[in-house]
């Protein structure tokens, strides 16, 4: 290879080596700039749950949106979009389709496999009643035994608020379990905004609603009931641990004094009666952080929210047996029972396969680089060929000037050799090799100076290389 070829050649890998490395810093610098915000952007990101609620406007769809609100103001992990329904039917049914992350609905609704507790919203119980007269200016009707207690209730007919079948069916349980074959009593089922009609039809003779202890429909129902058919004569189901035992969904609960009216009292002692949650439900499917998350929100947002919104203050923990017939989700459970997993117990799989990810990225990073690095390591073979060409040139060069150039020029191939060095793109041992030349090149050049009768200015110089 030729002097001019040799010089060519370096000229284009130096030129080619000084507008790759830019370009390959730049590259790393944007590749994890891009990493850092994906990551940040996945770490830090709100999960947003969609909850099916209903009907508009009822107390469970304002007690939702508040928690919505709240967990937005705060800026909470997991949010809340809540999609309205009719009611708790349409809820789940929404939940079932896939449409919706968690829905609001009673213990005793039909459910898809595999759905659990969140939070229980509020215990509802059943509140039976006969009238204990019929409404003003009633056709005469043959005298009919007069009810006290649910065993007198075959051959009559009860009013149910709610068109759902949830009612209807507790009743029926209710009957059953009560000893009375829920055939022989019939059921007329009302809205909830038909109270007056109900109380008021004289072919009813007891009735039946559903709902917290403290619902305000409950207690106008039992007001107007006594102003148009009497005193209310309330009915005990002294059977009710019997059908919490037979029925998961159900639980035993009782009815205090006053519960309804303190003047009069209404009723005017304790009754025995049966309850059923109304709670939020997820399946088992979604994420136990997630819902962990979201468990820790609801009650850490729960004293806040009661002051805005009393009912939020009968929101409890649902029961983490796994027997239960509607058990917490895992992550719900983990949070009531201070079982959830640290962050390195959640994340260690994960950080240290982060950890082994890097370490295979910088050994294939080690390996691309030293494939970019190529044309660095062949321009440092054509400096050291052309400094074992130089030798030659050296000996037969008849001026000091022109020893002067080579010198610069050797000055030059050192500096883009230690560059390379620098680098990366050479090892010590490709060093060592160009230091050997570069002996013999020095040694070369003190002997055609000294012939050419000159001093050896740049001894010091090219010791230092």
């Amino acid at each position: 290879m030729s002097s001019s070829d040799g010089e060519t050649g370096a000229s284009e890998l130096r030129g080619r080596r000084q507008k790759g490395s830019p370009l390959l810093v730049l590259a790393a610098g944007l590749l994890m700039f891009a990493a850092i915000v994906v990551a940040a952007f996945i770490l830090l990101r709100p999960t947003t749950l969609r909850i099916a609620v209903g009907p508009s406007g009822s107390s469970d769809q304002q007690l939702i949106q508040g928690l919505a609100q709240h967990f937005a103001q705060e800026n909470s992990t997991v949010r809340l979009s809540v999609i309205t329904t009719a009611g708790p039917v349409d809820s789940i049914a929404v939940l079932a389709a896939g449409n919706a992350d968690l829905a609001v609905a009673r213990a005793d609704e039909e459910m898809p496999d595999g759905t659990e507790s969140v939070a229980i919203l509020r215990k509802n119980v059943v509140v039976l009643w006969a009238a204990s007269s019929p409404p003003p200016k009633a056709p005469r009707k043959p005298a009919k035994s007069k009810i006290k207690a649910i065993s007198d209730l075959p051959g009559h007919r009860v009013g149910v608020i709610g068109r759902t079948k949830v009612n209807e069916t507790l009743l029926r349980v209710i009957l059953k379990e009560s000893g009375v074959d829920p055939d022989k009593v019939e059921v007329t089922q009302f809205n909830k905004d038909q109270v007056g009609d109900m109380v008021k039809d004289a072919t009813i003779d007891a009735f039946m609603l559903v709902g917290p202890v403290d619902s305000k429909l409950i207690s106008e129902a039992i007001t107007t009931s006594a102003r148009v058919r009497g005193e209310p004569v309330f009915l005990p189901v002294d059977v009710s641990e019997a059908i919490a035992a037979r029925h998961p969904a159900y639980e035993s609960e009782e009815i205090p004094g006053s519960s309804f009216t303190t003047s009069p009292a209404r009723p005017d002692d304790k009754i025995e009666t049966v309850g059923v949650n109304h709670l939020i439900v997820a399946p088992k499917s979604l994420a136990e952080t997630t819902v962990g998350t979201l468990t820790r929100q609801i009650f850490a947002t729960k004293p806040s929210l009661a002051r805005e919104i009393p009912s939020a203050s009968k929101i409890e923990k649902p029961d983490t047996d796994k027997d239960a017939a509607l058990p917490a989700h895992p992550g719900a459970a983990a949070y009531i029972d201070g079982t959830e997993r640290t962050f390195m117990d959640k994340y260690s799989d994960y950080i240290w396969g982060v950890v082994l990810l890097f370490s295979v990225v910088g050994s294939a990073t080690a390996a691309f680089r030293h494939f970019i690095r190529r044309d660095e390591r062949k321009l440092n073979v054509l400096h050291r060929d052309r400094l074992v060409e130089t030798i030659a040139r050296v000996r037969k060069i008849n001026s000091l000037e022109e020893l002067d150039a080579v010198q610069h020029e050797a000055d030059e191939i050192l500096r883009e050799t230690l560059e390379c060095y620098d680098d990366g793109a050479i090892e010590e041992t490709d060093l060592a090799a160009y230091h050997l030349v570069l002996e013999q090149f020095h040694h070369a050049v003190v002997d055609r100076r000294a012939a050419l009768g000159g001093a050896p200015a740049n001894l010091g110089r090219m010791r230092a290389s």
